[in-house]
């Protein structure tokens, strides 16, 4: 029988499977289920390993929790004591599951995981993990801002993924395959979704006196007021606001915007749009535009262009 694409290792019967010794992975997923309200209570976790877009190697195992199953969450995830009779402890699994984690991107849909972990953890007595997390329920509301919503089934369903809802292996693949397809669909690496976010960014800079945007209040789709297209046109005289409003006169789109050709479902650009169909006198407008016209205003900003 030849062997599946990736390396699947599992414990079975209580014997500790061998944990994954490929140091060049992008990032790993995790997924826990847990017995009862105690975040402590783990009884499965799954663990996928993915490298260039493609699953290499996926760990999953049903955990004894030392605890109560209650019925609410064995209804939700089909485990009860019977099923973990005779497995391991999360004591017993805690090196492998340090070996997959620690040092490496750790993504988790949620950070409901990662706090599961660090209790367990706590409780089992056993050292704390080491990782850098990624929540993948941030990444697809940046990457897909018009979903009604973004919990993991609706968004399997969108992205068209095989997924089995509270199966810990399943749910780990899949929250892999939204950081998979969240790069592929903005042209955002992994390094920079790991980057802290805050598109309204710091203070406004000051509005110039004189310029040919005197007057204006301008919102940013895509960029931080703080920063180097706030700074360009607060020198032009406009004053950089933080979100859209009523009293906005201008959106401009970043050139440097993270949803690529889907702009246009940004809450951004929906609001600009929505106050337009009722009246407001608010433009949109590309960065390119604005510059272009700048350029060829009789009064420019003494400032250079970021875009060169």
């Amino acid at each position: 029988m030849s062997l599946p694409m990736y390396v699947r290792s599992h414990v079975q019967n209580g014997s500790l499977a061998a944990p994954s010794s490929d140091t060049d992975l992008d990032f790993v997923v995790v997924d826990v289920e847990t017995a009862c309200s105690r975040v402590s209570s783990i009884c499965q976790i799954g663990i996928v390993g993915f490298r260039n877009g493609s699953e290499i190697f996926a760990y999953d195992t049903l955990l004894d929790p030392c605890d109560d199953f209650s019925p609410f969450n064995t209804r939700i995830h089909g485990i009860n004591s019977d099923h973990v009779t005779g497995k391991p402890t999360f004591a017993h699994v805690h090196a492998i599951v340090d070996e997959h984690l620690s040092g490496r991107v750790t993504v988790a849909h949620s950070f409901f995981d990662k706090g599961a972990l660090a209790a367990a953890c706590r409780v089992h007595f056993q050292q704390p993990i080491e990782t850098t997390w990624l929540d993948s329920v941030r990444v697809a509301k940046r990457a897909w801002p018009d979903l009604p919503s973004h919990r993991l089934n609706v968004l399997s369903r969108y992205l068209g993924l095989r997924h089995k809802h509270h199966d810990a292996l399943s749910d780990a693949r899949a929250a892999g395959m939204v950081i998979v397809k969240a790069i592929d669909h903005t042209g955002i690496a992994l390094a920079d979704w790991l980057k802290p976010t805050n598109p309204r960014g710091g203070k406004a800079p000051t509005p110039a006196k004189e310029g040919p945007l005197k007057g204006h209040r301008i919102a940013l789709l895509g960029a931080p007021r703080d920063g180097a297209l706030g700074q360009w046109l607060a020198a032009a005289g406009a004053r950089v606001v933080a979100s859209v409003g009523t009293t906005s006169t201008i959106l401009v789109i970043s050139a440097d915007q993270p949803f690529g050709r889907y702009f246009h479902a940004s809450p951004a650009y929906r609001r600009a749009v929505e106050l337009q169909q009722a009246g407001c006198a608010i433009e949109i407008v590309t960065e390119e535009e604005l510059r272009l016209r700048i350029a060829q205003s009789p009064v420019c900003p003494s400032v250079p262009c970021a875009a060169g």
